[in-house]
């Protein structure tokens, strides 16, 4: 929903929209925050599935996924309110003219993606540890584990990618969007269709 309303370039642009689909907009933070929410739960029971692996790496997984969404991805969530803040101009945002709003919007999302990045790289810290536990677990299929390393990998190189070599952002969200998609949709959908080898 962001990415069709924000135009990192044109700030005048991303007010315009702001304006326009401002409902649209409100409906990606509650989104977030119940896909956030739900990622609480989500953790604890994939400690509850891989805690016969290695308990040890199992609980430290499941905290590096709870610090990165329901905690810093939540919190990040605040920044996409702001933007909506300055970009409506009310409240005590009421007194800025037509460029302060523009700066501050276009600030609070910068700040915004950058929160996401963070949340990353805790994600990917996840999804490597996750991918190890899924190559020693007998309930699913190794490749699934390799698959989980190459998204976590994917995830730490976008995020150090972009705070040490800026400007390359669409290569970095591109390798991430391939590996993620490949690694978590794939699992996602084992778990759907097919489960667990055997009962645990």
């Amino acid at each position: 929903m962001r990415g069709t309303i924000i135009i990192p370039d044109d700030p005048h642009a991303t007010l315009a929209n702001l304006a326009s689909f401002e409902r649209l907009f409100r409906l990606g933070l509650v989104s977030d925050l119940l896909a956030f929410m739900l990622d609480a739960i989500i953790s604890i029971l994939l400690y509850q599935l891989f805690k016969s692996v290695d308990k040890t790496l199992a609980v430290i997984a499941v905290v590096f996924r709870l610090l990165a969404h329901p905690a810093i991805a939540s919190l990040n969530l605040l920044n996409h309110y702001m933007a909506l803040q300055t970009a409506n101009g009310t409240g005590f945002m009421a007194n800025l003219g037509i460029e302060q709003q523009e700066t501050w919007t276009m600030l609070y999302m910068n700040v915004h993606n950058a929160g996401y990045l963070l949340a990353g790289a805790f994600f990917g810290i996840h999804c490597l540890l996750l991918g190890i536990l899924l190559y020693r677990s007998v309930l699913f299929p190794k490749v699934f584990g390799i698959l989980m390393l190459v998204a976590g990998l994917g995830y730490l190189l976008e995020t150090f990618g972009n705070f040490l070599f800026p400007g390359n952002q669409i290569v970095l969200a591109n390798i991430v969007g391939f590996s993620a998609a490949i690694g978590e949709v794939s699992l996602t959908l084992y778990f759907l269709v097919k489960g667990t080898r055997k009962t645990i």
